[in-house]
């Protein structure tokens, strides 16, 4: 996770305050806008609930305090701001002790449409609004102490897990049809939209399987994994993830669903 950034974390003040430009609160309101649109429908109703629990701006990026004063009611977490990328290891300590990280910048307009780094509105928009549902802020909470206790090896692996959960999971609606909790999705119009279209292949979460996916953050993805409610996420924290991952290191990575990335030269 810790790599270059063509983006700065923007540092509070000693009272906690984070100064944005009118120009990032802009950007803010547009995505802001853009997502109310693609959410209903789409968007699984523990993420619809837990915005509506937030009660973020729409017209200005929210200060880490307001977000912080809602999850620690609901589940006893709170946002920790961060440069733009860290490491697994500090990634993890974060989890760990029900702190999220938030890289507090946001993008600019030439990045609008799809951004590698995830910035504050992927981290607020995308995925707090979930943490104030018991069963994904469990399985966060337990995917962190996993993630601390493993090796530089394992914790390749379990990326994929969160990846393919937290990041980019579908889950079924309580009518049937398919919805979205993977904050990498809701944080994306294309992707929102992609998704649940025709063209990716949806299967069955297995936990193995999952383990074994590669993936690509530069891309679509060619594959999501679908659990049958945002509760299952409860189970999935009591298998022996750590068994899996030792399983899937021996039967190692299947296939890939994608086309290599060329380096430009």
């Amino acid at each position: 996770m810790s790599k270059a950034t063509n983006y700065t974390a923007k540092i509070p003040d000693n009272q906690g305050y984070i100064q944005y430009t009118d120009e990032e609160h802009d950007v803010w309101h547009q995505l802001y806008q853009r997502q109310a649109i693609n959410m209903p429908g789409r968007a699984c109703d523990a993420y619809m609930q837990g915005l509506d629990a937030l009660a973020m701006p729409s017209n200005r990026v929210p200060q880490l305090k307001e977000i912080d004063k809602v999850l620690l009611e609901a589940t006893g977490w709170t946002t920790a701001g961060v440069p733009a990328l860290i490491s697994f290891g500090k990634f993890f300590e974060l989890l760990a002790n029900k702190q999220f990280p938030v890289a507090t910048f946001i993008r600019t307009k030439e990045e609008f449409d799809y951004l590698q780094e995830p910035d504050i509105f992927h981290e607020i928009f995308g995925h707090c609004p979930l943490l104030t549902n018991p069963s994904f802020a469990r399985f966060s909470h337990i995917y962190g102490q996993l993630g601390l206790a493993a090796t530089k090896e394992e914790r390749v692996f379990l990326a994929r897990l969160y990846w393919f959960t937290v990041e980019f999971g579908l889950v079924k609606g309580a009518d049937g049809e398919l919805n979205i909790y993977g904050g990498g999705i809701l944080s994306s119009p294309g992707e929102t939209l992609y998704a649940l279209s025709d063209e990716p292949e949806r299967k069955p979460f297995d936990l193995i399987e999952v383990l074994r996916t590669p993936y690509r953050i530069d891309i679509m993805q060619p594959v999501y994994y679908v659990i049958d409610s945002v509760d299952y996420l409860d189970e999935i924290a009591k298998m022996d993830i750590m068994a899996a991952v030792t399983e899937a290191r021996k039967l190692g990575l299947l296939e890939p669903k994608f086309a290599p990335k060329t380096i430009a030269s």
